[in-house]
């Protein structure tokens, strides 16, 4: 029998699929903390739910970054190992952030993590990308430290956009071929512009008198078009980190409306208290699940021909929409209906 996702997703089937959470961390401790909390919970959920990326741009100190850097290819070493020492039959997802491509460090931070470690990297992310250009120098000099170091596929890059020109060139950067995803880079994107943002716009708390991450039309545009422009070339939108890290609620509320509102599929954790939330925030619920899986039931001994359930009409664009819940349960490790796992 062909594969749902083959038969309704078309040229949509080679669209990235990630992690919900990406957390970050670039202290020691709680790099390896971090690790630790991962390869717990891949043994919990039987899938990898959450990327750790390890942190040299805010991570490494003023001229302690190729000590730093080294520590991190140390860090990946090891916690491949472990995965192979506990048979865990997924393999960690970890990533590095470097510097940016402007930075003095940026070569030397890609010499050494990509030429030491690149090949149990899941991908590099780039901060602070202005342009196509940007991107283009990452991969010139990621593939320059890949090649010596033997691996043969290209490491796949994320970016982070921080600035309004950053934002105007969103859609260009979102269709190179290496870029996999785009996160969002509040904080910077608010004070690059000199003031005319309130400093509420980098809130998440709903009640906030001033207009907050959500409600301020600079941020609200800024967000809109990274998500546009990475569904329109199957891409992943990550969603900026909420700095208010001990206030459960607040991240909620945040991950609910960056996921149903605005459309990101993937949200950044700088607080192992986050990853959780998140995970339920951006999961369907058991009640969701259950109708999709239903409804695909219903759609595959139909041979995908267009149903009548539960009072409505549904035919191959619907099942589309359905079978996405489906995936997205998995991604979050969520249980799956026991029609459905021979898919998963």
């Amino acid at each position: 029998m062909s594969h749902p996702r083959d038969i309704l997703l078309g040229a949509q089937a080679g669209a990235i699929s990630l992690p919900v959470c990406d957390h970050y961390s670039g202290v020691e401790t709680r790099m390896r903390k971090s690790l630790q909390l991962q390869a717990e919970m891949i043994g919990e959920f039987g899938t990898c739910v959450f990327d750790v990326t390890l942190d040299c741009e805010d991570g490494a100190p003023v001229g302690g970054e190729r000590d730093h850097a080294e520590l991190v290819v140390a860090l990946i070493h090891e916690a491949q190992q472990k995965a192979r020492q506990l048979s865990l039959e997924i393999a960690p997802r970890v990533a590095v952030r470097v510097h940016p491509v402007d930075h003095p460090s940026f070569e030397a931070d890609v010499a050494t993590i990509v030429g030491g470690a690149g090949h149990e990297l899941c991908h590099l992310m780039i901060p602070k990308v202005e342009s196509v250009a940007d991107v283009q120098r990452a991969v010139q000099v990621v593939d320059a430290a890949s090649g010596p170091a033997g691996q043969s596929n290209p490491l796949p890059l994320h970016v982070l956009l921080e600035s309004p020109a950053a934002i105007h060139r969103a859609f260009d950067i979102a269709a190179h071929p290496r870029v996999q995803s785009i996160s969002f880079g509040l904080m910077d994107f608010v004070s690059s512009h000199g003031g005319a943002i309130p400093d509420s716009a980098m809130s998440s708390r709903p009640d906030a008198a001033e207009p907050g991450q959500f409600s301020h039309p600079h941020v609200i545009r800024a967000k809109l078009e990274i998500a546009a422009a990475c569904h329109a070339n199957g891409k992943v939108p990550s969603h900026c980190v909420v700095t208010e890290f001990s206030d459960v609620e607040a991240l909620k509320h945040a991950a609910r409306k960056a996921s149903r509102e605005f459309g990101f599929t993937r949200m950044w954790s700088i607080h192992p208290n986050q990853i959780r939330p998140i995970l339920e925030a951006l999961a369907p619920s058991a009640q969701d699940i259950e109708r999709a899986a239903s409804l695909t039931q219903a759609a595959i001994a139909a041979q995908w021909a267009p149903v009548s359930f539960e009072g409505q009409l549904h035919d191959r664009a619907s099942y589309r929409y359905f079978w996405q819940v489906l995936e997205r349960a998995h991604q979050t490790g969520r249980v799956m209906p026991e029609a459905m796992k021979s898919f998963f």
